[in-house]
């Protein structure tokens, strides 16, 4: 006869009810990013209200689109304190109406409370993304603690703010597979301000993956639609102004405002010879992400793949419904966070407000590493001290390129077994992890 069951201490209970609500297993779970995000609510009010704002491009950008509201169409014409307009159209038109709301920029504290809302707003949609991804409850306190991540909202009102949440309002969209959406959403974004390139090639994949061929293009010409449409008003002016500014791959950085490769020393970080290994390093490690990791739920090689195309067919024939359908949600996630991350990696110079991009996807990135949840904390703890150093120093800007080296090297192997082609070990087939 079996023996009874003994019953579970209340210490064993208690053990096993928190395990289950930081792995988002326990029913109370679903209430965690409701009460994460009123405790932000807090924290943001108290960081507007207690923290004196910090003037930097504000003033700039409310001179620009001053000049922008009295006719000017010409791009290269448009300029403000810190220098020429070199954002595209939906940065303007945003502005334009701040200019307005805030009185010609001069109420900061709405202009804070806006960015406060906008805040929480992306807060919101980066959880939903995230637990649609199936990641875990105890990496969520990551997103609401970043000291420098309010700061560049509330204290600081840059255009990249709004990027962002573009950017996640787009994935989001593609996560429950709203493909036009999605592509409305993140073209808006690249409207605001080029960063959002970086994660073009995982979108391109993504695309192809899930819409196939002519469904990806279609998606593609979509977002080239909307991006005619925002630069209408400039281009009878001066159209080539307009790319040139508003996209301006060849503009130069200066040395002094670097926060990542500072360590390297002026004159390597300033040498063409640097430039073009940092773009060769940003290729590579594209290539290899692309080949080994976003094109596994193909189970075809890229030579089939592109035989296919060049028979003007689908390139995965009639496999592609099976090929959309492992397009997940935690796919879609994990491969352009990856290819943001590759890209702020080598990047030539990052400035404090591109840790917007960075600080909202640390967390996942380091748990999809598959690291010990402490080291997750220790990591992410390390990278926030580096971006809080402010002037950054060797040290400092050595440990920012360190941890996005370790997300991009981690997630990379930590992704290692989601998707197996059915020819590898006899021909058997694992499945994609959650």
């Amino acid at each position: 006869m079996a023996k009874d069951k003994e019953p579970e201490s209340i210490f064993a209970s208690l053990y096993r009810q928190s395990t289950e609500f930081a792995l988002g297993e326990h029913p109370l779970s679903k209430y965690g990013s409701p009460v994460f995000l009123l405790a932000d609510a807090l924290l943001t009010s108290l960081v507007i209200y207690r923290v004196s704002y910090t003037e930097i491009d504000w003033k700039a950008y409310m001179e620009q689109v001053q000049q922008y509201g009295e006719g000017e169409r010409d791009y290269t014409k448009i300029k403000g304190g810190t220098g020429p307009l070199v954002y595209p159209a939906a940065h303007v038109y945003i502005y334009w109406i701040l200019y307005h709301v805030t009185n010609k920029g001069r109420d900061i504290i709405l202009a804070q409370r806006i960015f406060g809302v906008l805040y929480l707003a992306t807060i919101a949609v980066v959880m939903a993304c995230y637990r649609r991804a199936k990641a875990p409850l105890y990496i969520f306190p990551m997103l609401v603690l970043s000291k420098r991540l309010h700061s560049i909202f509330v204290l600081r009102l840059f255009n990249d703010c709004f990027a962002v949440f573009f950017l996640w309002v787009a994935i989001y969209a593609f996560q429950r597979r709203l493909w036009t959406l999605g592509s409305l959403a993140y073209s808006w974004g690249l409207g605001i301000k080029m960063s959002l390139l970086l994660a073009l090639p995982a979108m391109g994949v993504m695309l192809l993956l899930g819409r196939g061929l002519r469904g990806g293009l279609k998606q593609a010409w979509l977002m080239a639609q909307v991006q005619i449409i925002l630069a209408f008003p400039f281009m009878p002016a001066n159209a080539m102004g307009y790319l040139g500014r508003a996209f301006e791959f060849s503009r130069q950085f200066l040395f002094k405002w670097t926060v990542n490769w500072r360590f390297v020393g002026e004159e390597i970080f300033l040498s063409k010879e640097f430039s073009t290994a940092l773009l060769v390093g940003h290729i590579s490690a594209l290539v290899v992400f692309i080949t080994s990791r976003w094109l596994r739920p193909a189970e075809i090689t890229i030579m089939e793949m592109v035989y296919n195309v060049m028979k003007l067919e689908e390139p995965f024939g009639k496999m592609q419904d099976a090929v959309s359908t492992r397009v997940s949600p935690n796919y879609i996630l994990t491969s352009i966070l990856s290819a943001n991350a590759i890209g702020m990696l080598f990047a030539r110079s990052l400035h404090y407000q591109f840790y917007a991009y960075i600080a909202l996807a640390t967390p996942f990135l380091l748990w999809r590493s598959g690291l010990h949840p402490i080291l997750q904390y220790l990591l992410w703890a390390t990278q926030e001290w580096a971006w809080n150093v402010y002037p950054s120093t060797n040290t400092s800007s050595m440990v920012a390129v360190g941890m996005l080296f370790a997300q991009v090297a981690g997630v990379w192997w930590g992704t290692r077994k989601d998707f197996y082609n059915p020819k590898d070990e006899g021909g058997v087939q694992k499945t994609a992890s959650p």
